[in-house]
Formats: structure tokens, sequence, C-alpha cells
């Protein structure tokens, strides 16, 4: 069994500020280093930059030195039978020590199997066994990096064997682990569409104080369903329905670290700045009442 009740791992010292931050993009690097806006942040995929040397480990330490940081994996397959592989932890390790990033996350997902890696994040059973599995991969990241991950929930497109609700597994993994959540807002969308739940309710249900950073991103429908399926391609601009789901969310927990995503169809820079302000905005506009209500 998974450890229970364990040790709570500490966040670094100077945690993310709850301001809003965007993906950095090789695109996007000359623009990023340039832009002084106070409270801006990036986070990146640390697997594009599992290198030795070269320029994007240059861009790296120059935007790293003027703002704060976040690193989000996708390669650790936490979510699968299998433990987390070594090497790539080590890497991992390396690349965390190096740049001090205040966020480490990772998914309720697995990608790998029998040594063969799929090109995407697949979905958990919500069983007990894979909550077993899922814990003891979780304190398995937290031992090497020595500090606190956040787990993102997925998005999801049929309906599963489901032993326990998704809210459930991420609950008890936050007990079991003293993990943390990332809140994905287009997932919970995605996801409460395709399986026709309430997303209001998924969300009340996930403990508020474990959440520590938010994405925002934007979905698609389907090329053959159309609307009745949506896909969470990040290729879009972040939809009203998920910006009002947001603005719910942070008027319920407060404001926290809140991530514009944008993977695909990416555009210039100044267009996914303008959805980031709309999310320091709200930020903003959630902190200015809680001083209000002291």
């Amino acid at each position: 069994m998974a450890s229970r009740n364990r040790r709570p791992f500490v966040l670094p010292q100077a945690p993310l500020s709850p301001t809003a931050g965007l993906g950095l993009k090789p695109e996007h690097y000359r623009e990023a280093l340039e832009d002084r806006t106070d409270g801006l942040w990036f986070e990146v995929h640390p697997e594009n930059y599992m290198a030795d040397g070269g320029p994007r480990l240059a861009w790296l330490e120059a935007i790293r030195s003027d703002h704060d940081m976040s690193m989000h994996g996708v390669g650790l397959s936490l979510g699968g039978a299998e433990p987390p592989n070594e090497r790539h932890l080590a890497r991992l390790k390396a690349l965390v020590d190096r740049y001090q990033p205040a966020l480490v996350s990772e998914h309720l997902a697995w990608s790998v199997h029998s040594g063969v890696y799929f090109n995407d994040l697949l979905p958990t059973p919500m069983t007990q066994e894979a909550l077993d599995h899922f814990c003891r991969h979780v304190d398995r990241v937290q031992e090497v990096l020595g500090r606190k991950i956040l787990i993102e929930n997925p998005s999801r497109y049929i309906p599963m064997r489901e032993e326990i609700s998704e809210a459930d597994f991420l609950s008890e993994t936050v007990r079991r682990t003293g993990c943390g959540l990332l809140v994905d807002v287009n997932n919970v969308h995605v996801s409460a569409h395709n399986l026709a739940y309430d997303p209001i309710a998924y969300l009340e249900a996930l403990p508020a104080e474990a959440i520590g950073e938010i994405h925002l991103a934007g979905h698609e429908a389907d090329e053959a369903l159309g609307e009745a399926l949506l896909i969470d391609t990040h290729g879009a601009a972040v939809t009203v329905a998920v910006w009002t789901l947001y603005a719910k969310l942070i008027e319920r927990i407060g404001a926290r670290p809140t991530l514009i995503e944008r993977d695909t169809n990416i555009p210039a820079y100044n267009v996914i700045r303008e959805e980031r302000d709309e999310a320091a905005r709200l930020l903003a506009s959630v902190q200015s009442r809680a001083v209000q209500h002291v």
C-alpha cells in the first residue's frame, strides 16, 4: 500500500505569487525576455530542456534571471502501473536543482508501458489499485526531488471503470502523499461536458487548500462529432465558459498562480499576453475584495 498521512513536503522558500503567467514557447523567447511586466512568470515543460547545453538552456537561463518559473512535466507516466523511470527522474532533479522553479507539477495520466512510450497522456482508471500505484509514484518523485509537487487533473473523453470519483482520487492522493493540486479549468470543462457531470460540484469536491496552481487553455470540437465531443487541444483561445468557471473557482478559493497555455496554433506573443492580462485582472479583483473584507 502507498503511505498514509505522510509528512508533507514543503515548497521552496520563495513561492510563486498569485499572479498570471504564460507557457514559454521558443517562438516567443525574445519577447518573453524583453517583457518586464510586474508579476509575469513562465512555465516550461522540463523534457524540452533536459540537455547539457545549447541555445534552449541559454535562453532559459536568461529568462529565469528576470522571472519566476514553474516546471510542468509530461513524461513521468505517474498514472501507469510501472514506477517512474529513474533516469528520467534524475534528469528532472538536475534541472530543478539548477533553475529552482517555484513549482513542479505532473499529470494524473500515463504514457509508458513495458518500455513503449506513447505520444499522449492516457487516462488512468479510477480504481483502488490505480490509486495505490499512483500514490507510490508521487511519493517517489517527491522523495527524489526533495519537494512537494502538484498533480493536474486530466481531460476525459469516454466513461471508464470507476470505483472512486476523480475528485476523490485526487483528494486521497493529496492526503496520502502531501502533494498539491494543479487545477486545469479547461480540463474540468471538457471532461464535464463529455461525461455529463457538474463542473462546479467537481471543483467544490477538491480540497481548496491543496490547489497550488491553475491552468487555463482552449479546446475545440471534434472534427467528426462536433460539439458532442470536446477535445483539449491547447490550440485555441480560452472560451467564455472556461473563463466563467475560472472566476467562480477563484472566488471560492482565492487568488492562485494562473497559467495561460497554448501548445498548438501558436499565436503572436501579444495575443496570449492579452489572455494573461485578463487572468491577471480577475486575480487582482479577487485579491482586492479579500483585502476589503479583512
